[in-house]
C-alpha cells in the first residue's frame, strides 16, 4: 500500500528539491554574502558535481553499453564516496575559474563567471564520449531504492539531504564565526584595507570561490542520485539566477536567510504548477453566481498553454524587486550586512 500520496508525496519530493536549493544558495552566500564576489556561474559548479557523483556511481560500460567511463561504486557505501567526489570537483572547478578572474573587479567578475559557465556547459553538450551529449547520462543509481520502496526511498532521500544541508549549513557558520570569517567579511567591505593590513587578498577570494564551488558541487550530487539521470539541459543559466533570487530574498551573509529563501522559492514554483487545477477545482466548489464572476473576471487573460508558466516566473521577478526595493537586507537578513557590502550608502 502506498504510503505517500497526493499532496503528501507532492509536499516531500518539493522538500528534498528546497534542501539541494538550500545548498545551492548558501555555496553563493559564501561567495556574494561573505565575500562580496558576484558569480554568474554558479550553476557551473552544480553540473560538475552532478556528472563527477554519476560517472564514479554508474556501472561499467559493457557490451552495447552507450556511455565509456563508469566507475560503478557499489551502493550504498559508494554514496558518500560519490557525494564527497562531487564536492572536490566542484571546489577544484571553481578555483580554476576563480584563477583566471578572481583579480577582476566586481562587474567584470560577474560577467567572466557567467562566460566561463556558459562555455562549461558548451563542454557538456559537445564532449559526449564523456556526458552523452544532450541524451545525458541515465543510470545514476538511488541508493536503496530497492531495499526501502518507492516511498521509503523518498522518506529517506529527503532525510539524508536534509541532514546534508544541516551540516553544511554549521560548517558554514562555524567558518563564519571564526577568523577565516571576518577576514572574508573584510575583504568584502574593502579591499584595500585588508591589503594594507598584509592580507593576500586574492588568495582569500580564490579560497572563498572554492569553498562555495564545493557545496555546489556537493548539491550536484545529491540532485544526481535523487533523480537518478543527469542532463545537461537540468543546468541552465536559470538555475543561478533562481539561486541569485533565493539569497536576495533570504538576505544576503544570513545562512539560515538564504535557505529560507529558497525554501520559500521552491515551493512557491512548484505549488504554481497546478494553478489551472485549483481554478478549475475552486469552479466545481463555489455556487453558480461566484463561479461565474470569477470566469468573468479571468475571461480576458490569454488562453494559452504558456501564460500560466510565465505568469509564475514574472511573480517571481516581481516578487525580487518587491524585496530589493522595500527590505534590501531581505527577510532574514541583517541591515548592517547591506550597508558594509556599499549597496546603501
Amino acid at each position: 500500500m502506498a504510503l505517500l500520496t497526493g499532496w503528501l508525496s507532492f509536499g516531500v519530493t518539493v522538500a528534498t528539491i528546497a534542501c539541494i536549493y538550500g545548498l545551492l544558495a548558501i555555496g553563493l552566500n559564501v561567495h556574494f554574502g561573505y565575500t562580496g564576489l558576484l558569480n554568474f556561474g554558479h550553476v557551473a559548479f552544480f553540473a560538475a558535481g552532478a556528472y563527477t557523483s554519476a560517472l564514479l556511481t554508474m556501472p561499467p560500460p559493457g557490451a552495447g553499453a552507450d556511455y565509456v567511463v563508469g566507475l560503478g561504486l557499489p551502493m550504498p557505501w559508494g554514496l558518500p564516496l560519490s557525494i564527497a567526489g562531487a564536492a572536490l570537483v566542484g571546489g577544484l572547478l571553481a578555483a580554476l575559474i576563480g584563477l583566471t578572474s578572481v583579480r577582476l573587479g566586481s562587474h567584470y567578475l560577474a560577467v567572466a563567471t557567467f562566460a566561463l559557465a556558459g562555455i562549461f556547459g558548451d563542454v557538456l553538450v559537445n564532449e559526449s564520449w564523456l556526458t552523452r551529449g544532450t541524451f545525458g547520462l541515465n543510470d545514476v543509481p538511488k541508493p536503496l531504492r530497492t531495499t526501502l520502496g518507492a516511498d521509503g526511498w523518498q522518506v529517506f532521500y529527503l532525510l539524508f539531504a536534509a541532514g546534508l544541508l544541516l551540516a553544511t549549513y554549521l560548517v558554514v557558520e562555524r567558518l563564519a564565526d571564526a577568523p577565516f570569517g571576518r577576514l572574508l567579511k573584510g575583504v568584502r567591505e574593502s579591499e584595500d584595507a585588508a591589503r594594507t593590513l598584509g592580507k593576500d587578498t586574492t588568495r582569500v577570494k580564490l579560497k572563498s570561490f572554492a569553498i562555495g564551488g564545493a557545496v555546489a558541487g556537493l548539491a550536484g550530487g545529491v540532485y544526481a542520485h535523487y533523480l537518478g539521470s543527469v542532463v545537461t539541459q537540468q543546468f541552465l543559466p536559470i538555475v543561478t539566477f533562481l539561486v541569485w533570487t533565493a539569497v536576495l530574498l533570504g538576505g544576503v551573509a544570513s545562512n539560515e536567510g538564504v535557505v529560507a529563501g529558497a525554501f520559500l522559492l521552491v515551493f512557491f514554483r512548484e505549488s504554481t504548477r497546478f494553478l489551472t487545477n485549483a481554478y478549475d477545482g475552486l469552479l466545481e466548489l463555489l455556487p453558480g453566481v461566484l463561479a461565474g464572476i470569477l470566469q468573468s473576471l479571468v475571461a480576458p487573460l490569454p488562453d494559452h498553454p504558456s501564460f500560466v508558466p510565465s505568469i509564475r516566473f514574472a511573480v517571481i521577478g516581481l516578487l525580487l524587486i518587491l524585496v530589493i526595493r522595500y527590505r534590501p537586507q531581505g527577510l532574514l537578513g541583517e541591515e548592517h550586512e547591506v550597508v558594509a557590502m556599499g549597496e546603501e550608502e
